[in-house]
């Protein structure tokens, strides 16, 4: 499952990274014809509602719209069937990009692509490519272990959190790094991990936080979309845990308890690929986003800046600092690797 600004600077520089990702550079683009509006569609697993995934993504469509005068349509889905009837509906009336947002899409993607040659279809957290199919693949693990350190460091009782919408690859490995930076800093933290089965209950999203604070969870680290939004409740009534925020900038969302936000900047990514297609230089492929390109980052809260030891901001912003300059990143299994 509320973005940074980026500079045009980085914008050239990130230009330069999705040009060399890794796929099907051998591919020929697939142009829009200057006649007529650039047609985009977006396919949700959640609600816009959600202040996070499905909302940042919906951020995304709207930029496109506003920033190259596209045509733009949404629909949220419930099921894979749904997925790929979407999909096709949207092949069938002559859209030029469809993106459908989550892992889970990429099966009804690659079943539908070939039958809609013209349509590019790209799935976020996605990490395959056809002729007309792309990935985007988003480096959200180094910002949750910069999390992770934050974490380690405001604790009283050692144990922290981890709460997912459903055990999707992408959240397992950020909850992974999350523990690992944790236990780079504090080795005898424990980290607890439970999923609510859904990514649209808030009131079972609650239920697995308060049963976590009853642990000894004091820092919950969440990746459920709406049903997150029940964590921030749980924090909140209880005053007794922290949460850190995913995916958009969250922060606002309960500013009293929320240490900081892992974001995605959904808006810049897609705008970055739809420009692409719009001037057809696009080429089917996986494209990777993360830290180096500054579109996944660690957002600290400022309202409880005094809640976290200066020495573990400073440490926070050198390890941002060191991934931005692609000289760290984590590595499963450790704490960390210099490249």
């Amino acid at each position: 499952m509320s973005r940074l600004r980026i500079s045009t600077a980085v914008n050239i520089s990130l230009f330069a990274l999705v040009a060399c990702s890794g796929g099907s550079s051998g591919r020929d683009t697939v142009r829009v014809s200057e006649n007529r509006p650039l047609r985009v569609a977006l396919l949700t697993p959640g609600p816009i509602s959600d202040q996070s995934w499905n909302g940042g993504a919906y951020q995304g469509l709207l930029r496109i719209r506003d920033s190259l005068g596209a045509q733009i349509s949404h629909i949220q889905t419930k099921t894979p069937a749904e997925f790929e009837e979407n999909f096709r509906q949207y092949g069938a009336q002559g859209y030029d990009l469809v993106f459908g947002h989550g892992f889970e899409f990429q099966d009804a993607a690659r079943r539908v692509a070939p039958e809609f040659p013209k349509t590019i279809f790209i799935t976020t957290s996605g990490n395959t490519s056809g002729p007309n199919l792309a990935g985007m693949v988003f480096g959200f693990a180094d910002a949750s272990y910069v999390a992770g350190t934050i974490a380690a460091s405001v604790t009283k009782s050692n144990v922290l959190g981890t709460i997912g919408g459903t055990e999707l690859p992408p959240v397992k490995e950020s909850f992974e790094a999350f523990a690992a930076g944790a236990k780079s800093v504090n080795p005898k933290v424990t980290v607890v991990t439970s999923y609510v089965g859904n990514w649209d209950d808030v009131s079972a999203g609650k239920e697995q936080a308060l049963a976590q604070i009853a642990r000894g969870v004091d820092v919950i680290f969440q990746n459920a979309d709406a049903a997150g939004l029940g964590v921030f409740q749980a924090a909140r009534e209880t005053k007794r845990a922290f949460v850190i925020g995913s995916n958009s900038n969250q922060n606002a969302v309960a500013p009293e308890v929320t240490l900081g936000s892992v974001v995605i900047d959904l808006p810049h990514a897609f705008l970055t690929v739809a420009r692409e297609v719009k001037n057809g230089s696009f080429k089917p492929r996986v494209v990777q986003l993360g830290t180096e390109s500054r579109v996944v980052t660690y957002v600290p809260n400022a309202a409880l800046a005094n809640r976290i030891p200066a020495t573990a901001r400073s440490r926070a912003d050198s390890l941002q600092e060191l991934m931005l300059r692609g000289a760290f990143t984590y590595a499963p299994g450790a704490a960390g690797a210099a490249r």
